[in-house]
């Protein structure tokens, strides 16, 4: 093994059987690339994320299997709390977390998920620029100690050119958790001709909020890879009217293939999208249905964010982001 080649132990949560999980796609990649750049291991924790016991078995275990660099790489950021902080960089996606809760619940997730990491870490990567503000409003420390360093595009998503069904067009929604507004965006489809394909768990109040607004739809879970994919090929539109994203990882899936995407203005989803998708407010119905009509009856419009939006992955490049990663892995490995 070279003199400067980094030993790098990547730290990820139990690995999941169903669904696609950002961490696991985003970290798989990055080791490949730097292959022959680090001598990389991968240490999956025990235990789900669930309960006291589970959870500091996991930290007791991380602090057993450390490398010369550590990297937790999200979900699972408490895990740092005996690591060698010199030597270990902690990946934030997002605070939804934090967000998302409220009072003791709140305070012990903001300190055991983000304030521990922070101070316990050389370096704290985040994905978007949203995410380091966040990051900074919850925690105070050197804004220099955190670094931006964005979601790659797959290449597995490649161009796939398909004519705009304009009577029907089929629109696809990635995910049901909350942050993903679903239930205005059903509100916003009213009186639209379309079909609404939706991947993620099935839901009995969208199912029935759907059918009260009479808008046709499809529930899919589980899928593979390249399912997956299939999916975006199939679509006319994408969208993701998010009111919490860490960054939005279908824009750029979308944009890949080649389709018109609908996103919320706030956030990281302006940050990724660039100029390259239709912006609405998420907690307006009639920003979004004016979004969506847009895009179905304005071909030029609608063309014009294809063509940008191929324009756009290109600042995700997956080889540069991976060098990126290594460069931190250098400097953190020098101290």
């Amino acid at each position: 093994m070279e003199d400067n080649k980094p030993a790098v132990t990547f730290f990820q949560r139990k690995a999941r059987s169903v669904g696609n999980y950002s961490v696991e796609f985003i970290f798989d990649d990055v080791r490949n690339r730097l292959k022959d750049k680090i001598a990389a291991n991968t240490f999956f924790s025990k235990y789900e994320s669930t309960g006291l016991f589970k959870r500091f078995y996991n930290c007791i275990e991380a602090a057993r299997n450390q490398g010369g660099v550590n990297h937790i790489t999200g979900d699972i950021n408490y895990i740092g709390l005996f690591l060698d902080k010199q030597k270990t960089i902690h990946t934030v996606l997002d605070c939804v977390f934090i967000a998302s809760s409220s009072g003791l619940k709140r305070s012990i997730l903001k300190y055991f998920w983000l304030t521990v990491p922070v101070k316990r870490s050389r370096f704290v990567t985040a994905i978007s620029e949203a995410t380091k503000a966040e990051i900074l409003k919850y925690v105070k420390c050197d804004p220099a100690k955190i670094v931006v360093i964005p979601v790659a595009i797959s290449d597995r998503f490649t161009r796939k050119d398909k004519v705009f069904n304009r009577d029907c067009p089929i629109i696809l929604q990635i995910g049901t958790a909350h942050n993903k507004n679903i239930p205005r965006l059903i509100a916003a489809l009213k009186g639209i001709n379309c079909c609404l394909h939706i991947v993620g768990r099935q839901n009995d109040e969208y199912v029935k909020l759907l059918r009260e607004v009479g808008v046709r739809y499809e529930y899919q879970w589980g899928l593979s890879d390249g399912e997956m994919i299939k999916k975006y090929e199939e679509a006319d539109i994408i969208s993701l009217t998010s009111t919490y994203e860490g960054f939005g990882m279908p824009i750029l899936e979308a944009q890949a293939i080649g389709r018109p995407v609908i996103t919320s203005n706030i956030l990281s989803m302006p940050e990724v999208a660039g100029d390259a998708a239709c912006l609405a407010d998420p907690f307006d119905v009639e920003s979004i249905r004016a979004g969506i009509n847009r895009i179905i009856h304005d071909d030029m419009y609608r063309d014009n964010l294809i063509v940008k939006g191929f324009q756009n992955i290109k600042r995700f490049d997956p080889q540069g982001i991976a060098l990126q990663y290594l460069e931190l892995y250098h400097e953190t490995m020098s101290l």
